[in-house]
């Protein structure tokens, strides 16, 4: 299975699948993750990966002792759906 890895080079979250990037912009202010944009190629729309990526993202954010804002609509789209990340939201 894939891994969410940071790529702090680029200030994003990355998750290869099929040889594809999935990537989670992000913009670390203190202990806040801020993250714009969400964005899977259009050969993993639908697959999941999007929903994978955010699993990740939110891992790291909650083993980092990080605190999330989710500006991107995706991203705030998935962690209402997911109420066990509700506690991660700054």
């Amino acid at each position: 299975m894939s891994q969410v890895v940071d790529n702090p080079e680029r200030s994003r979250f990355e998750l290869e699948e099929q040889g594809l990037i999935a990537f989670a912009d992000y913009r670390l202010r203190g202990d806040r993750l801020v993250i714009p944009h969400v964005e899977a190629p259009p050969a993993l729309r639908g697959t999941g990966a999007a929903g994978r990526l955010m699993t990740g993202v939110l891992g790291i954010v909650r083993d980092r002792g990080l605190k999330v804002v989710p500006t991107c609509p995706y991203a705030a789209a998935f962690i209402r759906r997911h109420p066990e990340y509700q506690d991660l939201v700054a």
